[in-house]
Formats: C-alpha cells, sequence, structure tokens
C-alpha cells in the first residue's frame, strides 16, 4: 500500500474505532457486531505493524497495556484535588446550605447531586484534544503518573469528539472514579480463588490495587471503568454552571453518570432525592457510599472558595456506615477448594447495614497479627463492599482477662495432613489431594473438559457422591458401578450408563491432560504439557527433584517446589498408583513428528477462529512445541488482535511474524 495512502487508512480507522468504543464503553450502545469491530482493529494492527513510523501511544490498539513501568513517577497537580468534609445526618446537610446561602447573600441556590462512586480518585489530562497524562489523587497535590493503565480503560476517549458546535479546549484536566463494578468484582475474586491468590476485600481495593500495577497487562485484564465528574485547570473554554460541564463531558465522549445526577432546587429536593438514592442503592451495579452535593453555579462556587482543603461550595451527604461493634466468640480455620487455610472469626450476631452477620473474614495469619485478633477481643465488624465480613479493628482497652494470641495450626483441620506456608505468600496451604474439603472441588476439575474430559459428571451429581461417602478421592470414579450411579437423586438408568461409558473413555488421554487434572498448584495446562514432553512416564514425573525441573525452559522455582511437594506426599501417590492400577493408560507424545516438527509458536493476542488453545492444540497435533514466552529459539510468533508485549520483543528479535490468515494458511 502506498505509503500517504497507508497513512489517511491508519488516522480513518483509529477515529473509527474510538467511535466504536465510545458507543458501546460508552453509551452501552454497540452499532456494528463484534466481528466488524474485530476486523477493523486487525486491519489498523497489521497497517501499524506494516508502517511503524505510524506508532501512536494513544491508537487504539494500545489498550491492552505497556510494558512494565520500574517505579511511577510523581505527578503535581494544576489545581489541588481537595477531599470533601462529609455530613452523616440530616442536620448537618441542612447546616451546610445554611452556611451557603449566608456566605452569598441569598436562598435562591440550586444544587447539583451525584452518586458517590466508591473507587479511586484520578486525574486526566488532554491537551488540544489529545490524552497526555494521568494520575491518581495522590495526597490532593501531588499524585503518580498512572498514564499507561488508565489507557487501558476503554471508556477514556484518547481523543476528544469535537465538532462546529462542540469547542476543544486547548488543556482540560478531567477528573473521574475509577471503580470495579460488583460482578466484575466477584468473578475476579473467583478467578483468584481458583489460582490459589488472596481475595481482594471490595471493589474499591480491587481497583485501587489494578490501577497501581506496574504491569499494565494485568490491569488491562481487570475489567476497569470509570465516571467522570469534575474539572482541574480548563483553558479555552467556559462554563456558567457546574452541569454544563458535565454534558460537555459527555459531548467530548467522557463517561458521566447523567441517569444519576439531579439538578435540586431547594435543600428540600436534596433531602427527598437522597433517600431516593439510597432506596435504590442495592440495585446500582457498582459500589456507592454516598452522594456528593455541588453548588451548580461555578461563579458561587468561585466566591465561597476552600477552607482548609475541602471546597466551600461542595459536601459528601454519606449513607450511614455499615459497621457495627460485637464480640469474637471463637477464631476457626475454613480450607478452601485449593486447600487454602482461612481464619475465620465467630461473632456474636449483629445486624450490620440491614444483614444479621456472625461470621467474617479474617483473611491470613499476617492481617491476625497485624490487628491482634483474639478471642474474646470487642471488634468494629463490616460488610466489606457490602459483600464480605470483615473485622475492620480490635477496640483498644476493652480486652477482659489475657486471652492468648492466636496461632494458626501446623497441620490441616479437616485431614490433619502437615500444611505448608511457602515462600513469599501469607496464606498456608493443605496439599493433600484428598482432603475432604478440596476433594469435591477436585474432582470436578478433574473432570472437566480440559482435564480428564468426563461428560456428565457435574457439581451435583459430585457432591451427592462425596456426600454420600461413595467417592473419598478421584481414583474412585474408576471403581464405581452402574447400579450405585443410578441410585442417586435425578439419575436415570441410562444417563448412568452414560457417565460409566464416560469413566472408561478417559481412561485413554494424553499425559498432559491427566498432569492437569491432578489439580497440582503453579500447574496449568502449559506446564502441564511442559512436563508431558520432558516425562515418558508418570513414575518419572513422580520421582523427578527439583532440579530436573528447573532445568525444563519456563518451569521456575515456585512452580517445581509445587510439583516435588505435591509428589512427595504419600496419599497423593496412593491415588496415583489406584489410577494407574484402574487401567488408565496415557496417551504420551514422545517422539511425535508431523509436518511442523522442530518448530516453536508462541501466541499473543486473540484469534477471531479459535481460541489460543486451540491453535496450540492444532500445532502440537502437528509435531510442533509452544511456548510461552518469545525467545530466540521461537520459529513463529502468532499475532492475534490486541497482541501484547510478546509481539514487541518478537520484532526486536528478528522473529517470524504470522498474521492470523498466514498461520491458517501454514496449517493447511
Amino acid at each position: 500500500m502506498d505509503r500517504e495512502i497507508a497513512e489517511k487508512r491508519t488516522q480513518h480507522l483509529r477515529r473509527e474505532l474510538e467511535h466504536h468504543n465510545y458507543q458501546y464503553y460508552v453509551l452501552d450502545d454497540p452499532v456494528v457486531t463484534d466481528q466488524e469491530y474485530d476486523n477493523l482493529m486487525r486491519e489498523l494492527a497489521r497497517l501499524e505493524d506494516e508502517f511503524p513510523e505510524f506508532a501512536d501511544p494513544n491508537s487504539p490498539t494500545q489498550r491492552v497495556g505497556a510494558r512494565p513501568l520500574d517505579a511511577f513517577r510523581s505527578v503535581p497537580h494544576s489545581v489541588p484535588m481537595l477531599s470533601l468534609q462529609n455530613a452523616m445526618t440530616e442536620e448537618e446537610v441542612r447546616d451546610f446550605h445554611k452556611r451557603v446561602t449566608k456566605l452569598l447573600g441569598t436562598d435562591d441556590v440550586e444544587y447539583v447531586m451525584e452518586v458517590k462512586i466508591d473507587g479511586l480518585a484520578v486525574e486526566l489530562v488532554y491537551i488540544d484534544g489529545v490524552f497526555t497524562l494521568g494520575s491518581t489523587r495522590g495526597d490532593g497535590y501531588v499524585g503518580e503518573d498512572v498514564t499507561q493503565n488508565l489507557r487501558t480503560i476503554r471508556a477514556i476517549p484518547m481523543r476528544l469528539h469535537t465538532d462546529e458546535k462542540t469547542p476543544l479546549p486547548e488543556r482540560l484536566e478531567v477528573r473521574g472514579e475509577v471503580y470495579m463494578g460488583r460482578k466484575e468484582f466477584l468473578a475476579l475474586n473467583a478467578r483468584r480463588e481458583l489460582t490459589g491468590e488472596p481475595l481482594f476485600a471490595n471493589p474499591r481495593n480491587a481497583a485501587a490495587g489494578s490501577i497501581r500495577q506496574l504491569d499494565p497487562r494485568i490491569t488491562a485484564d481487570r475489567k476497569l471503568n470509570i465516571f467522570c465528574y469534575a474539572a482541574g485547570l480548563v483553558t479555552g473554554v467556559t462554563f456558567p454552571t457546574h452541569m454544563d460541564f458535565l454534558k460537555y463531558l459527555s459531548l467530548w465522549g467522557f463517561r458521566v453518570n447523567l441517569p444519576c445526577t439531579k439538578v435540586c432546587r431547594t435543600i428540600e429536593d436534596v433531602v427527598e432525592n437522597f433517600a431516593r438514592i439510597r432506596s435504590i442503592r442495592e440495585e446500582i451495579p457498582y459500589e456507592i457510599d454516598g452522594t456528593v452535593i455541588k453548588v451548580n453555579r461555578l461563579d458561587y462556587q468561585s466566591d465561597l472558595g476552600t477552607v482548609s482543603r475541602s471546597p466551600r461550595w461542595a459536601i459528601a451527604y454519606k449513607f450511614e456506615a455499615k459497621e457495627e461493634r460485637t464480640t469474637i466468640e471463637d477464631i476457626i480455620i475454613s480450607v478452601g477448594r485449593t486447600g487454602a487455610l482461612t481464619p475465620i472469626a465467630l461473632l456474636k450476631p449483629v445486624s450490620v447495614g440491614g444483614v444479621e452477620v456472625s461470621r467474617a473474614t479474617l483473611h491470613n495469619e499476617d492481617e491476625i497479627e497485624r490487628k491482634d485478633v483474639r478471642v474474646g477481643d470487642a471488634v468494629i465488624v463490616t460488610r466489606a463492599g457490602d459483600v464480605i465480613p470483615e473485622v475492620v479493628r480490635v477496640i483498644d482497652g476493652d480486652r477482659p482477662g489475657r486471652q492468648a494470641p492466636f496461632r494458626m495450626p501446623e497441620r490441616c483441620p479437616v485431614c490433619n495432613e502437615e500444611v505448608i506456608r511457602p515462600p513469599g505468600e501469607a496464606i498456608r496451604r493443605c496439599v493433600n489431594i484428598n482432603c475432604p474439603a478440596q476433594i469435591k472441588g477436585s474432582i470436578e476439575h478433574f473432570a472437566s473438559k480440559r482435564a480428564m474430559d468426563i461428560d456428565g459428571l457435574g457439581t451435583k451429581l459430585v457432591e451427592q457422591l462425596v456426600d454420600r461417602g461413595i467417592i473419598q478421592d478421584v481414583s474412585d470414579l474408576y471403581y464405581m458401578e452402574k447400579e450405585t450411579l443410578a441410585g442417586m437423586e435425578r439419575m436415570a438408568d441410562k444417563s448412568a450408563g452414560n457417565i460409566i461409558d464416560a469413566i472408561k473413555a478417559s481412561r485413554k488421554r494424553p499425559f498432559d491432560r491427566f498432569i492437569h487434572a491432578l489439580g497440582i498448584r503453579q500447574v496449568g495446562e502449559h506446564v502441564a504439557g511442559l512436563l508431558a514432553e520432558r516425562f515418558d512416564s508418570v513414575e518419572k514425573l513422580m520421582s523427578a527433584d527439583t532440579q530436573m525441573l528447573l532445568a525444563i525452559p519456563e518451569i521456575g522455582p515456585e512452580a517445581a517446589s509445587s510439583i516435588t511437594t505435591f509428589f512427595r506426599d504419600p496419599k497423593n501417590r496412593e491415588t496415583i498408583s489406584r489410577i494407574l492400577a484402574a487401567g488408565v493408560d496415557f496417551e504420551y507424545k514422545q517422539g511425535s513428528t508431523g509436518k511442523l516438527t522442530g518448530l516453536t509458536f508462541v501466541f499473543t493476542g486473540s484469534l477471531s477462529g479459535m481460541s489460543r488453545d486451540e491453535a496450540r492444540a492444532k500445532v502440537e497435533e502437528l509435531g510442533a512445541k509452544t511456548a510461552s514466552s518469545v525467545g530466540k529459539k521461537v520459529s513463529y510468533v502468532v499475532a492475534g488482535e490486541e497482541a501484547g508485549s510478546k509481539l514487541d520483543k518478537a520484532r526486536q528479535l528478528n522473529l517470524r511474524i504470522l498474521t492470523e490468515q498466514e498461520f491458517l494458511e501454514l496449517l493447511r
């Protein structure tokens, strides 16, 4: 393509993709299909790859996150990001109104009332309509430069929308709140639980932690969103009221919470609107902890000015605190599906925000020690994020007697096996695969499609089998009879027969699928494949030491330690022996050959025609190897949509990069 034509096409594609981002992420009204959007994105990525001189950090292709930072640099705010004074009662709000009207010398004051989102305050800076800098609030005067992380939030425009009726400011500083929705928060914690990572206490904690990641790719994966609501320094455009400013923000392409924003003509309107918002609080899909009341006229705001570190023209009218005082009656240990030991406080029942709470998480032993929590303590509890009950603090000076400090157990409270606390982690774990607390989840994972693929063995059936004592570990699956299954609730004779057939079929699965099915921490599908390539029998794998494992590229110390610990456990070894004795015979890939034998592939970005797992399976069937990181020994890097840093490294190493279409042609 001609260079001039390519440049025009690149600019056109960027504008079009930003428009579609606005339609989808801001207006929630997409005008193209996902496939059409993906095609435009792939075309833009191809042009930027072919013409690197057109590179632009604000391109839609850069939304996935740049390279990790070593540290955040400090950024001063042109206009301080002040904190708000709080009002907890209607009387305090009316007192605020009296102060405002007295200082202004008029009773004719209207307010803009917005919901107060429980997230992380940030500032976005635009020069001549282009996003140039993003920072955290910090201490209000100096924040941290988190520009790269904010680029990953698709609701943030990289360029302002403008037309003849919408003036473009020379400099625009916009304040907003980055947050994580309730649904996204629960999904993130569910993923972290599966991988054995500590859970976030609430959505605000998750959003703040995500924005302050040194690796923007982690931020990009966290599904953050933003509402913009205030101005810093603005030059080149003026507005008579705060509501006018919000409407202009919307025209410029920002996500503004106009449906939850109201102009209140009187203080009675303010009180009434607060009651309305409080009544629908639980219906809102993100966390709010109150409302913000602002004088609408900007000249009035200027006249009122600030006091100390807060403006006189605004106040936060907050909901009543969802914290209560109670007593810890006992501390017990909960063993999760991944073997994580979590301390749980058993409380004297107390109503917190309208919900009776009798248990609360203490997170881990480091948190217990930091807060010095003991049985018998009087404590303050809250529903963190309105979801997870949590002990906030011990009430000092109210500790009767001499309670001993709590100590985490050295053995699993469920199976009495020894527990370990891996170096660098805050959580102790039971590594016994047959621990009753873990067994249901272990069986579900073992039978899952990407593992041993035992169709029909779902959650409810597994619960019945374990609760009735029919299955005590995964090896028992291979010794079940059809008649036993047919006796289960809602299990017909034909269904029982189908499951038995599926179990029989699972006796002949690839070795890597079996390794993955065991549920060893730090061993996902990719690492399982590496182990299956290195060891041609389960016996050799079980006897491998740490040094042998570390000799395998891409297996690090944590994974090696987890693998050796797992296979040292006598009960785990016994389970594997029973599986082998039941006639399970793995398909080994040692020495496999095909048209791609001797080649190594790395996949980055998303493919439109198949998942990356399916793509890996296809090349492995043809004799190739796959890797998760780019190195000199990699033969091909397949770059899909929104390819990340692997693509950059491949270019630096002058590796052969394939588009999805070129990859498909190679497979033919």
